[in-house]
């Protein structure tokens, strides 16, 4: 009798900003692990996912959307991360929007590394109110992205992932598990504390201000199933803090007590959350206060 066939390996989450690739990876591995928003460029850093089954496991790097201005430290650095998190990976996952397809697209699959396998991700068809467009859209998708194979799925419905997850474990090399069975992500406790807070700023303020806020862990200490964290958010102008904090201190409240929960069910125990909204002018361009703040440079 032949031995079960395991496989093993690395994909790398690519694509422009808002086609939904937090939300894909957050779908594929079961559990919250990537912050989502509605608006764009939400994703700074990289964040992984581990699927593990009886036959393969999968993990998913998450990469920001392919920023197009680079006048920030920031800005550069998300453009790093989204290079590098694609090298030395074994398939990447290209995610498109259904219906929306353009030079960018094609542009960013001539820049992908040719030794790594590839899978055309067509996400949100659940927004498509006539499906009659879209094989016509797929057809296009194979013509200008050189035959790739092509999935369609709705990660929000969670529509088509058995299908992805099986085209993207055909893909990977034979192997052992890279990680323990019960994993789900690499990222460290802190920095998912931190981006939970950040995807709050995004549900509770305004258009812009959100994109010019950080959030730094200043302190993080676990004892037993209790965690302490006291977390800071940066904001880049004087004017920008008292709009996170509220009248009264509420909207700072909100933004604490719903980041909380977050973490309490992400982490499976008891959170104690202090957040204070702090002023650094310039700090998106300050590469040693990214730094302190985890990001890779």
């Amino acid at each position: 009798m032949r031995e079960p066939v395991h496989r093993a390996g690395y994909a790398a989450i690519v694509g422009r900003a808002n086609t939904g690739k937090s939300t894909l990876l957050n779908a594929l591995v079961g559990q919250k692990i990537s912050i989502t928003s509605r608006r764009p460029q939400t994703t700074r850093q990289r964040i992984t996912g581990i699927l593990t089954r009886d036959d393969a496991q999968l993990v998913f790097v998450d990469t920001p959307g392919y920023q197009e201005r680079r006048n920030t430290a920031l800005n550069r650095l998300m453009n790093r991360s989204v290079t590098s998190s694609m090298q030395d990976v074994d398939v990447i996952l290209l995610v498109l929007e259904a219906l929306k397809l353009d030079k960018r697209d094609a542009a960013l699959r001539r820049s992908l590394p040719q030794q790594a396998a590839l899978v055309v991700v067509v996400n949100k068809i659940d927004r498509v109110r006539d499906r009659d467009l879209l094989l016509p859209f797929i057809q296009a998708v194979h013509e200008q992205l050189n035959g790739a194979a092509i999935v369609p799925v709705s990660a929000l419905k969670k529509l088509g992932l058995e299908e992805l997850v099986k085209a993207i474990v055909s893909l990977m090399p034979i192997g052992p598990r890279l990680f323990e069975a019960e994993e789900i992500t690499h990222s460290s406790e802190r920095f998912l504390a931190a981006e939970l807070i950040r995807e709050k700023l995004f549900q509770f303020l305004g258009e812009e201000l959100p994109y010019a806020a950080a959030v730094d862990i200043a302190r993080f200490e676990t004892r037993g199933n209790l965690r302490r964290i006291h977390a800071e958010i940066i904001v880049d102008k004087n004017s920008q803090k008292p709009i996170v904090i509220g009248k009264n201190g509420e909207k700072l409240k909100v933004i604490a007590t719903r980041a909380r929960e977050d973490m309490e069910r992400l982490f499976g125990g008891k959170v104690f959350l202090e957040v204070w909204v702090k002023v650094k002018s310039g700090w998106a361009d300050d590469e040693r206060a990214l730094k302190r703040m985890g990001y890779e440079l």
